[in-house]
């Protein structure tokens, strides 16, 4: 594992790709290079349905000539000279590429150094250099899946899968800018049938986590899993009209996901957001708090510097309710006339913006509390489609979970559609404080009043 993991050689190969770039004639060059291992495993009813492992490279470059931009990647090769044609193809494609005004390096002086990189890393702990065998993995979901068959009312198994992720990133520019570190993931999932025949109901349960020790044990996944799904039976049906709606911490994380899309500087600079105009005004109500925060110990989001080498600090997008940052990369931030702050992500050669650890900070109240105030409403534990317009803030989904009826949940409720607008839901949130860290998009439990149910 330390050769297939030791970035010099994966840095090297950035740094030819950048020279030759520069030696063909481009103004400027980065280059990512990533070397990765990862396995999964999937099962059913104790069976091994799935087992794969993969290693491997790839290299992505991207170059500029005279505001034009062009980009190549490719499966990493350990010949130089195919490499350096690779730069030149790169190059020759950018003088036949259309103007780009916006395309661009970060600025040098936004570059992180060296010394601050291998302190970042040291504390964000971004890497479990033990990599589990499939004996390992397979162990995990055989457990999962019998505790979720355990659950009294659960009839079968939809299926336990795990996988784990182990790998390097470097990033090289023309500016002379190398940057590197590791990263791993681990996760599992198990899902459970209740029920037979077409009143079976099925739900499911997961864990996700940067190091295998902070993984929740498989015996609890598989019972949440199965508790979930026995939840489910013999939903009751619900009258067409305006409820209180509480999301469970598991679907409130999507409201604050569209908040993202909503202020990603790329769907500001198309005007293609219908948070367009609210830069500095306020969105929510006094008290919410949404923060993003790449500094997180063993953060899912966690990194020690940006897609483009730029130093990405905690960012608070939204301050007692009112609207403080856009999501920008060098380019967004350009076309905008603005600064990046750090939020450039990129899975190839060009950097997109993003957030890395999201969440919505928790609120005052306990869940409990929100429910006992409410006398009619819905518990939100599941939702489907994907009703949201970005341009707009409509809102439409399918939703399934608990009734709420006098302060206490009541029967199961399923093929719901709640609706609103996403901006007179933000101004209407109200969290509760049951915040946990279990994405990279967190949020506790969401109340928001006098939504459009539309049921039978």
């Amino acid at each position: 594992m330390s050769d297939l993991l030791d970035q010099s050689i994966i840095q090297d190969r950035a740094q030819h790709l950048v020279r030759a770039a520069m030696k063909a004639g481009a103004d400027s060059a980065d280059a990512v290079a990533a070397r990765a291992i990862s396995s999964s495993v999937g099962l059913r009813d104790g069976a091994l349905e799935e087992n794969e492992h993969s290693e491997n490279d790839s290299m992505a470059l991207r170059v500029f000539v005279d505001g034009r931009k062009a980009s190549i990647s490719t499966n990493t090769t350990q010949d130089p000279a195919i490499l350096t044609k690779l730069a030149e193809r790169a190059v020759a494609m950018a003088h036949l590429s259309p103007p780009d005004p916006f395309a661009r390096l970060a600025a040098e002086s936004d570059l992180m150094d060296q010394a601050k990189i291998a302190r970042r890393v040291a504390a964000l702990d971004p890497a479990d250099m033990t990599v589990p065998s499939t004996q390992k993995l397979t162990k995990i979901v055989e457990e999962a899946e019998e505790a979720a068959l355990a659950v009294d009312g659960v009839t079968k198994s939809g299926g336990a899968s795990a996988g784990h992720y182990l790998g390097g990133v470097v990033l090289a520019t023309s500016h002379g800018f190398v940057g590197s570190y590791l990263s791993s993931r681990i996760s599992f999932s198990v899902t459970a049938i209740a029920g037979q025949g077409t009143t079976m109901e099925r739900d499911y349960s997961f864990s996700a986590t940067v190091h295998a020790d902070d993984l929740k044990t498989p015996d609890y996944v598989g019972r949440r899993a199965g508790e979930r799904a026995v939840a489910r039976l013999n939903p009751a049906k619900l009258e067409t009209g305006t409820y209180d709606v509480l999301f469970e911490p598991r679907v409130a994380t999507s409201l604050i996901g569209h908040f993202a899309s909503a202020i990603n500087g790329a769907a500001i600079a198309r005007h293609t957001s219908f948070l367009n105009d609210k830069l500095g005004r306020q969105v929510f109500p006094k008290g919410i708090f949404i923060n993003d925060d790449p500094a997180v110990w063993r953060g899912l989001g966690s990194r020690p510097f940006d897609g483009e080498g730029v130093d990405c600090k905690p960012l608070a997008l939204v301050e007692d309710g009112y609207l403080n940052q856009w999501i920008l990369d060098s380019a967004t931030a350009a076309e905008l006339g603005m600064k990046s702050n750090g939020r450039a992500s990129r899975s190839g050669a060009n950097p997109y913006p993003a957030t890395t650890n999201l969440r919505l900070e928790a609120g005052s109240h306990t869940k409990e509390q929100l429910i006992s105030g409410i006398k009619d409403g819905i518990y939100i534990t599941d939702l489907i489609g994907q009703g949201v317009n970005g341009v707009t803030g409509n809102y439409s989904r399918g939703a399934s979970g608990l009734r709420i009826k006098d302060g206490k949940l009541a029967e199961a409720i399923s093929e719901i559609t709640i609706a609103g607008n996403l901006v007179d839901m933000f101004a209407r949130m109200i969290p509760a404080d049951d915040l946990t860290f279990e994405h990279a998009v967190n949020a506790p439990s969401i109340l928001i009043e006098g939504m459009t149910v539309a049921g039978r």
